[in-house]
């Protein structure tokens, strides 16, 4: 089902909640609604739903404005935060209490129950009580209940965050196992940007409220279209190097910054319309940790101290000391062929990938 949002907006008297929120949903696809907690995600999911009303605008399900429909007319699934299985009811059971409230036969039912069942690996489960359920089962046995009345849309509010670290890596997997064949149309709330990475087709980017950016996964880490997107995508976070200017050295563009530092930058940076632009502003030059690369002295664009390191498999995150009066360290990846000790210099370039200029006041991206 294709969902189309216009211009929706939610007030909870002086307080904005959601703000002029307009996106089209492509049928079939997993969306990830993404943002710091209180951004707005979850009153939006649930006025999808039909649980929160809406103050202003209007909400499409296949070009059928929805807006004012209760939630029992939408034809959609939930899957919330708290399982909400009833412990009383077996796992068959609560898989099938959906179609036992609209009256579907019983012997229908179970054996849709049993169907769904499969789709999620409970099938050895169906005698079980909740309270006899691990809980990456009880999320499996919540998702099996919403599915069960064939719904044109899933709604997945934080559904993963009661689970520990291992569990939800492979509880995302099997979403998005289950979201591919059933080919239900789903919106799936979170906080974790490397969790709606993982699994979705593309993200809205929210911000108080509002539509920060709204594309797929590589995109948004790719080309951001202003800072907060380059801060909140990506792990770990992108350096932010402040208060900086772009200036052209012998033809090469230079970012230095008050405290000192001084970047040499790619050759794309030294396009005249670009300085036009920048010009006059308060610059914040932004570069992902892996957009560093090792070269020889004679090639180097800057030189740094090592401040320490750590080792993460195949790569180390080496943290660089560039020499600036603001003493803050430079977030580096690198490759295990050479293991970087305190106090060590490494000569680096810049890759063209992951370095952006941003205006420091508005957070807009300049480039």
């Amino acid at each position: 089902m294709k969902v189309v949002i216009k211009n929706v907006t939610k007030t909870y008297g002086s307080n904005t909640a959601v703000k002029d929120f307009s996106a089209d949903l492509t049928d079939g696809h997993l969306i990830c609604l993404l943002g710091p907690s209180g951004c707005g995600k979850s009153t939006l999911l649930n006025m999808l739903s039909g649980i929160v009303d809406v103050t202003s605008g209007q909400i499409f399900f296949d070009g059928k404005d929805v807006t004012k429909m209760p939630p029992d007319k939408r034809n959609i699934g939930m899957v919330f935060q708290n399982y909400a299985l009833y412990p009383h009811l077996t796992v068959l059971e609560n898989i099938a209490f959906p179609l036992e409230v609209l009256r579907v036969p019983k012997k229908e039912r179970l054996e849709k129950a049993e169907k769904i069942a499969s789709l999620v690996h409970v099938e050895n489960l169906l005698k079980r009580f909740p309270g006899q359920l691990s809980g990456g089962q009880q999320q499996r046995v919540a998702i099996a209940r919403a599915l069960i009345k064939n719904p044109s849309l899933l709604l997945m509010d934080e559904p993963l965050s009661n689970l520990d670290a291992r569990l939800r890596l492979e509880m995302r997997d099997e979403i998005r196992r289950i979201q591919q064949e059933t080919g239900v149309t789903t919106i799936f709330v979170t906080h974790d940007q490397e969790e709606a990475m993982s699994i979705s087709d593309s993200i809205l980017l929210m911000k108080d409220g509002e539509l920060v950016q709204s594309s797929t996964c590589q995109e948004l880490y790719e080309n951001p279209n202003c800072r907060f997107t380059a801060d909140f995508i990506g792990n770990p976070p992108t350096n932010n190097l402040e208060n900086g200017e772009l200036i052209l050295k012998d033809g090469l563009p230079h970012f230095i910054t008050k405290s000192g530092l001084d970047f040499s930058l790619p050759q794309k940076f030294s396009d005249p319309g670009l300085s036009e632009k920048c010009a006059g502003k308060n610059l914040t030059l932004s570069i992902r940790p892996e957009s560093f690369m090792l070269t020889e002295k004679d090639n180097a664009a800057f030189e740094a101290k090592v401040k320490r390191s750590s080792l993460l498999g195949k790569e180390q995150i080496v943290y660089l000391d560039f020499g600036g009066s603001d003493g803050k360290s430079v977030r580096v990846i690198l490759d295990n062929e050479k293991i970087f000790s305190p106090g060590d210099t490494v000569c680096l370039r810049l890759k063209t990938k992951g370095v952006f200029i941003f205006d420091s006041e508005s957070g807009e991206r300049l480039y």
